[in-house]
């Protein structure tokens, strides 16, 4: 199966909302919540893909010629690209109210397992995904990491033991959910304070992430509560329109948090060569969603393996020719921003 036989199967396949684009770049959904787009105007995952852009790889071939290695350690365990999928809450509220987030997500953890890599998960909006997931994971070696919306403290503490059961490698919970429609119609759910996101922390034995962090000021009270690693996100320009792009924010959030907690960034990213870029501005991993949603409704397992591998390659590529080996190998110094 190819990556172009994977899209055409998903658009039969797939909600009319998304129309599984040949590139991802949120012109084609727009203004679509519910669904996959982002909130009006519409324009904020499109910033998001622009923003990836004018960077450019500076090639390099003078070097050794030796074998890339993609892998790195995240989480105390070697995974086989720096690569996390993203946490869905639910398909039946954005694409087809008999969709199954709880098929998704074993089909997603068995991917990533096979290729090497996270798998995020999200606790959705309907019983028994958070417990189906946590199964999954566990089945899986703990890939499967949660990532949970901020519902109330007592929610949140229970869903953490509840999670404790897929003996995860990492636990999280998302902030900038608290924008999303449904969870601003919950008098129980909404934003988190710093002393909050303490005592969830303390609450987890596992590494720690706090996503939807957007500018050096969050950053550092996510750090200082005992975040391990934050994910630079803007929930995909589906919670505040106007919002920077997260490869504008990524480098002063890189020099704010000074290497105290891994960052992992979202939004935009698409191919092997856009994980290069937000590696050499100082990321450690990145976090891909939409694609891997395309991808599962164009083939399931093997259609999310399929992008994966074409991430693989495409990164593997991008290393090769700018003369990187391995990935602590990638410096600023290997892409150019244009204008």
């Amino acid at each position: 199966m190819t990556y172009k036989e994977v899209l055409e199967q998903a658009r039969k396949n797939i909600a009319p909302n998304c129309k599984a684009c040949p590139e991802c770049n949120g012109l084609g959904c727009g203004n679509t919540i519910p669904g996959p787009g982002s909130k009006a105007p519409g324009n904020g995952a499109n910033d998001n893909w622009k923003a990836w852009r004018p960077y450019k790889l500076n090639m390099n071939t003078m070097v050794p010629n030796t074998p890339v290695d993609t892998g790195i350690e995240l989480f105390g365990r070697r995974i086989e690209l720096p690569l996390l999928t993203g946490p869905i809450g639910s398909l039946r509220a954005q694409f087809h109210p008999e969709d199954d987030i709880r098929d998704y997500n074993r089909k997603c953890i068995e991917a990533c397992r096979e290729e090497g890599v996270y798998q995020c998960f999200g606790d959705g909006l309907f019983d028994g995904v958070t417990e189906d997931a946590a199964e999954a994971s566990k089945n899986s070696g703990g890939i499967g990491i949660p990532i949970l919306n901020p519902f109330s403290q007592e929610e949140i503490l229970k869903k953490i033991e509840l999670c404790k059961t897929g003996d995860p490698v990492a636990m999280g919970i998302v902030i900038d959910s608290a924008g999303l429609p449904h969870l601003k119609s919950r008098p129980d759910a909404g934003t988190k304070t710093p002393e909050q996101i303490r005592e969830l922390r303390a609450a987890v034995d596992c590494p720690f992430i706090v996503k939807g962090v957007l500018n050096t000021k969050c950053a550092e009270l996510a750090v200082d509560a005992g975040a391990d690693a934050i994910i630079v996100s803007n929930h995909g320009g589906r919670v505040l329109p106007g919002a920077p792009a997260t490869a504008e924010v990524l480098p002063e959030i890189v020099e704010a948090v000074g290497g105290k907690a891994k960052i992992i960034v979202d939004g935009g990213i698409r191919s092997g060569y856009d994980i290069f870029k937000a590696i050499a501005l100082g990321a450690d991993a990145v976090m891909i969603c939409r694609p891997v949603l395309v991808s599962y409704y164009g083939g399931g397992t093997e259609g999310i393996r399929v992008y994966i591998q074409k991430l693989k390659d495409e990164f593997s590529d991008a290393m090769y020719m700018c003369g990187a080996r391995k990935v602590s190998d990638i410096d600023g110094n290997m892409i150019r921003l244009t204008k």
